[in-house]
């Protein structure tokens, strides 16, 4: 997300959330790992904040990125049929949403060929958890590694460096909850900037 891609009101919009929490600049700012005066620039908009700014002020707020956007949440259905779910592609796997948009919780069923991202490192806040439903999947943890068989799971902060990849040549797939801060998951989590982080 690019700042000229942020809405203009996103300065007070932050300033809102922050008092409505309670919060000081300079306790608010401490949460999200900024200074009290880049904060406060934040919130006057004189300057845009970034992606990682956004999920950091999100956590120190308890909330999502689209609400410290103030973007209107889409009508939530219960029940998502086979031909609705959206799949997409980013470089080798395939996601397919598995349900609704704009929840806390967002589960994908996801197809993981052999050879692609295996050596992707990815770091963001949250938790995952992972249930393979067909081959093997090789599961990096910090400094741990497991091999998971069809019908195995695993449930972990991902704050941790982990790294997934397809054990076989024919693949993986697998359903995957994460509770990133309602941004999608192909930016934050399924991609691969530059920084080796997600």
């Amino acid at each position: 997300m690019s700042p000229t891609d942020l809405p203009a009101a996103v300065g007070p919009r932050l300033r809102d959330l922050r008092l409505s929490r309670g919060l000081k600049l300079e306790d608010a700012a401490a949460r999200a790992g900024l200074s009290p005066a880049h904060l406060s620039r934040l919130e006057t908009g004189r300057r845009q904040p970034s992606l990682p700014m956004l999920l950091a002020l999100a956590g120190a707020y308890r909330t999502t990125v689209s609400d410290l956007l103030g973007e209107t949440p889409p009508d939530r259905e219960a029940v998502i049929r086979a031909g609705d779910q959206d799949a997409t592609e980013a470089q080798g796997w395939r996601y397919t949403r598995a349900g609704a948009r704009g929840r806390a919780m967002q589960p994908l069923r996801v197809e993981v060929p052999w050879g692609a991202q295996g050596d992707l490192v990815r770091v963001h806040p949250g938790e995952e958890w992972i249930y393979v439903l067909r081959g093997r999947l090789r599961l990096t943890l910090g400094d741990a590694e497991e091999t998971l068989q069809p019908g195995d799971a695993a449930h972990f902060d991902s704050l941790t460096p982990h790294r997934i990849a397809a054990q076989d040549a024919g693949g993986a797939e697998l359903l995957f909850v994460h509770t990133l801060l309602q941004s999608s998951a192909a930016e934050l989590c399924l991609g691969a900037p530059s920084n080796g982080k997600a």
